[in-house]
């Protein structure tokens, strides 16, 4: 039986299958992006494809914390698009 890899949400802090999740990376000397296919270099964080926990990450700025920069609303929206869009 192949195990399945395992990530926890920065939010709510549930670990899920990673495919279940949504991956935002930052790569070395560039801005944080929306990784979809899980693969970019860099450090990543997992959020739930819910519009629950992107609106605590909003809410808290969970994602400038997590990266320790600066994380352009456009990022967010970009991922309320995602999430709307798979539901």
């Amino acid at each position: 039986m192949k195990k399945i890899p395992e990530r926890r949400c920065i939010v709510c802090y549930e670990s899920k299958p990673k495919k279940d999740l949504i991956r935002i990376v930052k790569p070395k000397e560039e801005n944080v992006c929306v990784d979809l296919t899980g693969k970019k270099a860099g450090r990543g964080a997992y959020i739930c494809n819910s519009l629950e926990c992107l609106e605590k990450a909003i809410k808290t700025d969970k994602l400038s914390k997590t990266f320790d920069s600066k994380v352009d609303n456009e990022i967010y929206e970009e991922l309320r698009i995602i999430i709307s869009g798979t539901k």
